[in-house]
This record gives structure tokens, sequence and C-alpha cells, in this order.
């Protein structure tokens, strides 16, 4: 079938459910995605869309081009990912994720490694979803907690970064210094709005604080470790950022059960490529330094 433009235009009337949605994300006028969606529909011999005041609906046979299409596009996406990775020279796109609460280590690391390759134009990405490597999103992943597991990715220990137990100066002088661990039923703590948080340390707080106590709740890692600054209550965050925050003190020591390794994962695809190799070994070695 050579309709492939009509597909195109018909998936993302679907994507954005309006014809001037999908005109703008492709760039076109919005009789052109008319035109394209009549004709596609034609030949076909079936209607795609159900036409209403607020946009345009998928029918059944909509829907099913639909799941054809995105099929159609990932893959294009792995594709490109893997061709802007391709060659000899630390050149284009870095793509670079990790979680928020790392970006104090990555983004001086990352600003140092273009500096030293000035053609190279980095992306650093920290929102909360997991970029997919397979499909060229990312070349590089930084990731916490367990091994992960994807098939045709390349995992290697990062580091194991120490977390601990805090509180501002402020909080301190209002509230006093827990004398020990027995002494925390008296304290206000700061922690995560999801209880389907599965890192070790707010098991820890689940199994030994009180509900009552948690009495500020926070939905990512930059804004607890605000909270916590600006007195808040206790708690817990890597020692390698809270050791840069003078106004910070100590509570309860690190443990090791509360951990957290940190592992460098690349696509099999893109991992030997110079570009990837360049900088994995840059930060490995800025990593060992800062250790």
């Amino acid at each position: 079938m050579d309709s492939w433009d009509e597909i195109r235009t018909a998936y993302h009337v679907a994507r954005a459910g309006t014809v001037s949605g999908a005109a703008q994300e492709l760039g076109v006028h919005h009789a052109t995605v008319i035109r394209h969606i009549d004709t596609i529909e034609a030949q076909m011999g079936v209607r795609l869309f159900q036409r209403h005041a607020r946009g345009y609906t998928p029918t059944e046979a909509g829907a099913d081009l639909l799941r054809v299409a995105q099929a159609t596009d990932d893959q294009f996406a792995q594709l490109a990912g893997r061709i802007r990775g391709q060659g000899d020279t630390v050149t284009g796109d870095l793509v670079v994720t990790s979680l928020a609460s790392f970006s104090h280590v990555m983004t001086p690391v990352l600003v140092k490694f273009q500096q030293n390759h000035p053609d190279v134009m980095v992306r650093y990405l920290t929102a909360s979803r997991l970029f997919r490597l397979e499909y060229g999103e990312a070349h590089v992943a930084i990731r916490a907690g367990s091994p992960p597991d994807q098939p045709d990715n390349v995992v290697q220990k990062l580091s194991t970064e120490n977390i601990a137990l805090y509180a501002s100066k402020d909080y301190i002088k209002a509230n006093g210094m827990p004398k020990d661990e027995d002494d925390l039923g008296r304290h206000r703590f700061v922690s995560y709005d999801d209880p389907q948080v599965r890192a070790p340390y707010h098991q820890w707080l689940k199994d030994n604080i009180a509900p009552k106590q948690v009495t500020f709740k926070v939905a990512d890692d930059r804004s607890l470790q605000q909270a916590i600054m600006a007195g808040a209550g206790l708690g817990f965050m890597l020692e390698r950022l809270a050791c840069r925050h003078p106004d910070l003190v100590q509570v309860l020591p690190p443990r090791e059960e509360w951990a957290s390794p940190m592992w460098l994962v690349t696509h099999v695809d893109l991992h030997r490529t110079a570009k990837v190799q360049t900088f994995l070994a840059f930060l490995k070695a800025e990593m060992a330094v800062a250790t």
C-alpha cells in the first residue's frame, strides 16, 4: 500500500484527538490532514474515525490502525536512536538519564565531558518514567536498586550510595537532637506520598515510625531533599549530597541495608560505539576520583 503519509497522519490524529492538534504536530495545514484522512478511508472502504464536536475518536478499525502505527513508530525511533549512536567520532547527541536525586553527581560530570568534547550535544533527562533504551530513548541510563534485567542491556555497577537520616540545624534547634533510635518517637518526618516506594530506607521508616509522625509527604526525591533542608522534619538523603550542605545534621549514620547500588545501563547495539564508550570511561574515572 502506498499510503504511508496518510497512515502517519491518521496515527497523529488518533493521538491528538483533533485535526488541529495533528496538523501542529506534523507541521502541515489542517486541510492536508483532512485530505489524508478522507483518502485513506476511501482506499480502505471503512471509517477510521467518528467525527464529533470535540474532535476525532478512532473507530474499531481506527484503533487497529493506531496499534500498528504505534509499533511502526516505535521501531523507527529505535532505528533512529541506533543510527545516532553510530560512528567513530564523539559528536552529536548524548542522551543520559538518571534519578533526579543523582543530578548533583551527574550534572558536573556531563558539563566537564562536554567541555572535553565540545561537539557533543548533551541531553540529561531526569523524568520519573523509565526511558526505554531498546527504543533509542537514551544512550546511557543510571538506575538505582536491583540490577536491571531487561533483555539486550549491558549492565555495570557504578557505585554504592550510602544513605543516612538527616535534619536541618533549624529543626534540631527547635526540636532537639534525638539521643538514639528510641528517641525518634517524638519527632516529625518527611517521606514519600506513594506507599509503594520500595527503597529499603522507606521500608525501614514504615516499620519503625508511626504513620502520624510522617507529617510532610512529597512526590519526588528533589522535593524530599528541599523539605528536609527547610526544616519540615527528619528524612533520608544520599550521604554524598548531604555532606555538601553545612546546614544539615546527620541524625542516624548510614546503614548497609539502606544503601542504594547504582547501575550503568546501555543497550547492546550502542554500547560499543565510540561516543558511549568514551563517556562511560569518563564517568567511571570521575566517580573514582569523587569516592
